[in-house]
């Protein structure tokens, strides 16, 4: 007789399957690819060590003390690529824009410009960071699989499976041709039930939080292309529409869509945080008082989820403000007059990216509410009748076998 846990299981491994299939097909590479060079030039990124640093001519920029500008005579040796091991000497410009201060023994990465096999040319591109930053995330992965314990480790699990979902899956997918909204609505869901289901199992709780975030992304996305058509603005309007423009012009990349795509996919770890929480929270009250009415249920999840509106709503703004903080910056120094800023096209998106964010968090905390209300009290005494005819087989069996 199949269990509550094993069709689980069985739906959970059927899902991951699925996934998987998916990402293997749209990974592959498109018949279309974008060239920013364009004809047999190409330019390739390579690991390189510093034998010696042959002379410097160097002075501390006057806007920063920690920075220098001038220039590094290098003798460096290529340590990847087609051109591994070769030994050249190059010049290492260093200005506020470019600032990499390398030393002897030091691996950076280098520019290898090529017009063809044995025309190129090499300079120094950026400090060498993977190292440190893969042990940064090695670090993050062993606190939280320390502090978490076992759910921990599938927090873990959960982060790699969304990453791979964006990188193998969604971006694909845009380039691809495909809808960026629908394209979000189906990595938002698979992503939502995968790291549901790894947390918390197959659960009313978990049901009732992958229906609610479900929704409030649709919700968010619905919500941001009506502002956007309102406003008149779309992903022709970032600042990455040139490059953008070129490259759908060779893919068939929707470009419209792409704005409003983000800001769903954004929005998406706030209003899984809103969902879960509102459905444990509905859960725990349940369990306590499996009495309660439906309305009272609903109550409570409502309750829990006005004391996180507001932390939510911040949440998202100040992510959406830290993230043009530069930008702002700049607006500020010029003194942009009123009418100005709040007709900007970095402003009006701002804007479109902060109100729908925060009114998917808000709308998700009733429907989670309302979800959990209705389908916990029925799904747990589904569950509890079940056990019981179980457990009364099971003696049954024994009474039988005595």
């Amino acid at each position: 007789m199949f269990t509550s846990k094993k069709v689980g299981t069985a739906l959970f491994t059927a899902a991951l399957l699925l996934i998987t299939a998916l990402m293997y097909f749209f990974y592959q590479s498109p018949e279309k690819a974008y060239n920013e060079q364009g004809g047999t030039s190409y330019a390739s990124y390579e690991r390189a060590k510093v034998l010696r640093v042959i002379s410097e001519d160097l002075a501390k920029d006057p806007t920063d003390g920690g920075l220098y500008h001038g220039t590094q005579q290098l003798e460096v040796k290529i340590l990847s690529g087609e051109h591994k091991g070769e030994v050249h000497t190059i010049t290492n410009y260093l200005s506020p824009y470019i600032n990499v201060l390398t030393k002897k023994g030091q691996t950076v990465v280098v520019n290898v410009d090529s017009a063809d096999h044995k025309h190129y040319y090499v300079t120094v591109y950026s400090h060498y960071r993977a190292p440190i930053m893969g042990s940064m995330i090695l670090l993050f992965f062993g606190i939280l699989w320390a502090i978490g314990g076992k759910k921990g480790l599938k927090s873990v699990a959960g982060i790699l499976f969304t990453f791979a979902s964006i990188f193998y899956l969604f971006i694909p997918m845009l380039y691809r041709g495909y809808s960026p909204i629908f394209a979000t609505v189906v990595v938002g869901v698979l992503t939502t039930c995968i790291t549901l289901l790894l947390l918390n199992g197959w659960s009313s709780k978990s049901l009732a939080a992958i229906l609610g975030t479900t929704a409030g992304v649709v919700i968010t996305g619905v919500f941001a292309y009506v502002c956007g058509e309102l406003l008149q603005i779309s992903g022709f309007n970032t600042k990455e529409v040139e490059v953008l423009l070129i490259v759908s012009q060779q893919t068939g990349m929707q470009l419209k869509g792409i704005l409003f795509a983000g800001i769903m996919l954004a929005s998406l770890g706030a209003i899984i945080d809103v969902g879960i929480s509102i459905a444990s929270s509905v859960y725990e009250v349940y369990q306590a008082n499996p009495n309660l009415s439906k309305r009272e249920l609903f109550l409570s999840g409502i309750n829990v989820g006005r004391d996180m509106m507001g932390t939510m709503a911040n949440t998202l703004l100040l992510a959406f403000t830290g993230t043009t903080l530069s930008s702002l910056m700049i607006l500020y120094a010029m003194k942009v007059p009123f009418t100005q800023l709040t007709n900007m096209n970095m402003v009006t998106i701002e804007v479109i990216q902060g109100i729908t964010g925060c009114f998917g968090v808000v709308l998700t905390v009733p429907i989670v509410a309302f979800i959990s209300s209705r389908m916990m009290p029925r799904f747990e005494k589904v569950l509890i009748n079940k056990n019981e005819r179980d457990s009364e087989e099971v003696c049954t069996i024994e009474n039988v076998g005595r």
